[in-house]
């Protein structure tokens, strides 16, 4: 896959603003091997092409996703993931729990309580 030259700089910018110096290496590495196109279609395309777009500012971005990760249920990787793009982008723990609580009915109590548990030490300023 060739590299496109305007979007993969900012979605680096991007993931590097959001989850620090090395998270782009850090999903390269993680696809090495076995789907690099992934990393790359993920770093231009959902980032420097989506996440980098005008109209939500970072805290409502990262909500969104957050909401979307209970929503799914599954993806307890990314959560914690966005849940600390979230704060490091303004969002404050209250902020980020009624997004989590606000899928009650939508996505159901065993994934809100889950989603809870799952970013409970980083809510409380306990992760690693």
């Amino acid at each position: 896959m060739t590299a496109n030259q305007e979007l993969r700089p900012r979605g680096v910018a991007y993931l590097t603003q959001m989850f620090g110096d090395g998270a782009a290496e850090a999903l390269i590495s993680d696809m090495d091997g076995l789907c690099p196109d992934f990393a790359e279609m993920s770093i231009e395309w959902a980032l420097g092409g989506i996440a980098c777009r005008p109209g939500l500012d970072p805290v409502v971005r990262e909500l969104v996703v957050i909401a979307s990760c209970v929503t799914l249920g599954h993806p307890v990787t990314q959560l914690r993931a966005h849940t600390q793009a979230a704060l490091r982008a303004g969002a404050t723990r209250e902020q980020i729990i009624e997004a989590i609580l606000q899928l009650m009915f939508y996505a159901g109590g065993a994934a809100v309580r889950n989603a809870l548990v799952a970013v409970k030490d980083i809510l409380n300023g306990s992760a690693t």
